[in-house]
């Protein structure tokens, strides 16, 4: 494998650095360094600077936006994307529904929301998960039953990221219950989320956050032009669907970020030897994992190469597995420099300046510990680690 950048990638890669550091705003960035974004205006401004200048949905059919980029040029746009702190288009819009349209969906659908996917004009959010249907995906109850020209639609969704926010939501639901393998009788619906009947309700998280809801579906009638697809062929479109969802949660850049950050900061720590950089066991533990993000970066290389068909990559769930490894082991890096500093004892003053320099020893200490928590989602999320291990089992080593 080429390890260096050409000519032409490393001009391509400076073009991106400085478009991503110039006109994206400097204060949105900041808060993105330090967790603090406000939802949903800063995610809503950033997306539309980006499509307004072809740059949130590489990845997408140039038709509907996308670009003719080779692979190493869209994780070059990510990398640098995630090193200037530019908040990632909304996953659920840009990595989730959208591509699942434009492989799937009728010309009607392409034309109709595709577009307002892209310039966050649709806040879309994933109804998957279920009380009793996580990483089980497959044993889902939620279900849909056609009557005429609409579906009626039963039962309840939860872990709703940012629902909160939603103009609309994909669902999975039962189409056919009497189907011989659960997987065979699941269909992809889009659903608009002020139809009557869907109720969302907050649940809140380790780290005191309201991030996620239950959504509960009562009678709710869904027009059947919302079916993405065939009747009863969903579950094809969720694997497609949760396959480019893993190659983009390695978040390899992001890792790269907090363990810079982590670096400064333990070298600006007075200890009675030095700095606490100078700890040969701390030393040693930020330089394995910067060799562990070297290989995880190598290995995303090599499994967005072989996907370039457009077809993910079983060893996508490698990526998914270690990447969240490694962002765990990022923000626990971070709460362990921080120490008895990283306790509130105190609020975080709301106008303390985040994400630059001037930030004070208590505000980014206080952050590390909510963050370090809310991360243990990432081990969940997308599949849990467990079901990654299968995949990997089963379709990657074959045994």
């Amino acid at each position: 494998m080429q390890l260096t950048l050409n000519a032409d990638e490393a001009a391509f890669r400076e073009e991106l650095r400085t478009f991503f550091t110039t006109q994206i705003p400097q204060e949105i960035r900041d808060r993105a360094a330090t967790g603090d974004l406000r939802y949903p205006d800063d995610i809503v401004e950033t997306t539309r600077i980006l499509n307004a200048n072809g740059l949130c949905v590489p990845h997408w059919p140039v038709e509907w936006g996308g670009k003719d980029w080779t692979p190493i040029q869209r994780h070059i746009w990510q990398e640098q994307l995630n090193l200037a702190n530019v908040p990632d288009p909304l996953p659920f819009n840009a990595s989730m529904v959208g591509p699942v349209i434009a492989e799937f969906g009728s010309q009607e659908q392409k034309e109709k929301f595709l577009p307002a996917t892209a310039n966050l004009d649709i806040w879309w959010c994933q109804g998957f998960s279920e009380p009793e249907a996580g990483s089980d995906l497959a044993s889902l109850k939620t279900k849909a039953v056609r009557d005429g020209d609409e579906y009626i639609v039963n039962g309840q969704k939860t872990w709703t990221t940012l629902g909160q926010y939603a103009d609309w939501i994909f669902l999975l639901v039962r189409t056919n219950p009497d189907a011989p393998k659960r997987q065979a009788g699941i269909s992809f619906l889009l659903v608009e989320m002020n139809t009557p009947g869907i109720e969302v309700r907050p649940i809140q998280l380790i780290d005191g956050g309201y991030e996620v809801n239950e959504v509960f579906f009562n009678d709710v009638r869904v027009p059947a032009e919302n079916l993405v697809g065939e009747e009863n062929a969903g579950w094809s479109y969720a694997k497609f669907l949760l396959g480019n969802e893993r190659s983009g949660v390695a978040r390899v850049a992001a890792s790269k970020i907090r363990i810079s950050q982590a670096k400064k900061l333990a070298g600006e720590i007075k200890t009675a030897n030095g700095t606490l950089l100078d700890d040969p066991f701390l030393a040693s533990r930020i330089a394995e994992l910067e060799n562990e993000l070297l290989a995880l970066e190598l290995t995303q290389l090599r499994v967005v190469a072989s996907s370039a068909d457009g077809q993910p990559n079983p060893a996508s769930s490698l990526l998914k597995l270690r990447g969240s490894e490694l962002q765990q082991a990022a923000t626990e890096l971070l709460a362990d420099i921080a120490g008895p500093d990283s306790l509130a004892v105190a609020s975080v003053d709301p106008d303390a300046p985040n994400g630059s320099a001037e930030i004070d020893a208590a505000t980014w200490a206080q952050l590390t510990v909510p963050t370090y928590l809310n991360y243990r989602k990432v081990s969940i999320y997308s599949g849990s680690s467990e079901v990654q291990r299968q995949i990997i089992d089963k379709a990657v080593l074959g045994l």
